[in-house]
């Protein structure tokens, strides 16, 4: 969405391109992204900063010469295909330029006789595929998704004898836990996690010694590495430069224009999607409270009459062993919805063996309950698993991630003090990396 004179262009937003428009990088970000003399550069950041069109433009520059050749890789040839994604936006953009679709084979050829093309490494064995490949511009789009040992297997086959300088260009979206954050923790904060301003796009050089990147602010500086030459001779290492540069949806002034709407899809993510996608944050992950706080809820010492109950339970149970001495209990939880439209939660605190008897009140229809009476734990989990089946098609995290948002967002919950403690210690420890969670995994 990059055109100059069009703030709505785009496969999904605007008109299309017309004769005597400019096309032309955004201030900022992007312009930096188009402009830098790095061997490598990694735009990365915030979802919606105008990447994906920087990187498509990239190619654009050589297309007049005749033994050019760029490859874009994703992980799969779906994500290439995918509504919106780079087939469809480069449909926006190389006919501009004379550029010929062949959908077949993903790919561009332009009339000098370069060609623009579009492939996956969905496995690391792919990369083998490009053995003996030479490839003056490679790009990767969303280069978290790939590993280290596809990206730097293709390192080997960005070279060119066309008369451009080979190099490399990369987009990506934060994760604290890739390869990805790693090779650029230079260009970022390590308490906040964000992109330090003055850092965006400033050049560092590396070579390789072993298994670890030697990294300088000058070339000069890794002279001290050396290689034998074919001469037997101990020469310099020739060094690589790369460069990071951060992006985030408000420099993109053509996307904030077309769909406005869009800050606040970024705004309705979870927490740790929020922060990744809107604010760029490189080092945050799910953690112990950052899905839930004490605060959202009020303690009370009754629930008001008219309160309707329905109540779920997490069929866990299994018997104490020497080998597990710590072993999952059935649990169940009750939730009541409050004439004024609040909620209250009650947690049956779990029995410390499998056999406990318990009470359990389970909702017939929205407006009458069946009461069942004490009964042997295996007999009640044999009774609800046979009368009241219910398949639950996501994972834990993803529950808590539904969940824990609207908590957020302070829908009311209420709970009798005499459980509010324990299960709101809970709440407050679990995250969707947690290995064991019980009441906070329950649903009525």
């Amino acid at each position: 969405m990059n055109a100059i004179a069009t703030p709505g262009i785009g496969h999904n937003g605007g008109p299309k391109i017309v004769d005597g428009q400019t096309i032309k990088p955004q201030p900022g970000p992007q312009t930096a992204f188009l402009s830098s003399a790095a061997d490598i550069v990694i735009y990365g950041g915030g979802a919606g900063g105008g990447k994906t069109w920087g990187l498509l433009m990239e190619p654009m520059r050589h297309i007049s010469n005749s033994g050019f050749g760029a490859v874009f890789f994703r992980r799969s040839t779906v994500q290439i295909r995918n509504e919106g994604g780079l087939w469809d936006e480069s449909a926006v953009l190389y006919p501009q330029v004379g550029g010929e679709p062949k959908e077949h084979t993903l790919s561009w050829s332009f009339p000098s006789g370069a060609s623009v093309s579009f492939a996956h490494l969905e496995h690391d064995k792919t990369r083998f595929n490009w053995q003996g490949s030479q490839i003056p511009l490679i790009c990767f789009d969303e280069l978290t998704h790939f590993s280290a040992v596809q990206f730097w297997y293709m390192v080997s086959r960005n070279r060119s004898m066309c008369g451009v300088r080979p190099y490399i260009r990369a987009t990506c979206n934060p994760d604290a836990d890739s390869w990805v954050a790693e090779l650029i923790a230079w260009w970022i904060d390590q308490d906040t996690g964000l992109p330090i301003p003055e850092r965006s796009g400033v050049i560092r050089y590396f070579v390789r010694v072993g298994e670890d990147l030697r990294w300088a602010d000058r070339a000069d500086d890794l002279a001290c590495y050396t290689m034998l030459n074919d001469a037997g001779e101990q020469v310099p290492i020739p060094p690589k430069s790369l460069t990071f540069i951060p992006a985030k949806l408000t420099d993109n002034k053509a996307l904030m224009a077309a769909d406005p709407g869009y800050m606040a899809s970024l705004l309705a993510l979870p927490l740790v999607e929020r922060e990744r996608l809107l604010g760029g944050n490189w080092k945050i992950r799910p953690a112990a409270g950052l899905y839930f706080q004490r605060s959202w809820c009020q303690v009370v010492d009754a629930v008001p009459a008219g309160t309707i109950f329905c109540r779920g339970y997490d069929l866990g149970a299994t018997q104490r062993t020497a080998e597990n001495p710590d072993p999952d209990a059935t649990s169940g939880t009750k939730i009541g919805r409050m004439p004024s439209g609040r909620y209250s939660l009650i947690v049956d605190p779990a029995p410390d063996t499998p056999r406990s008897s318990v009470r359990c009140l389970l909702p017939e229809n929205p407006h009458r309950m069946f009461a069942m009476e004490p009964r042997d734990r295996n007999e009640l989990i044999e009774h609800l698993a046979l009368t009241r089946p219910i398949a639950c098609p996501v994972s834990r995290a993803d529950r808590l991630d539904q969940f824990f948002p609207r908590c957020h967002a302070h829908l009311p919950h209420r709970s009798l003090p005499t459980v509010a403690g324990s299960i709101l210690d809970e709440a407050t420890a679990c995250h969707s990396g947690a290995k064991r969670v019980r009441q906070c995994e329950l649903s009525p």
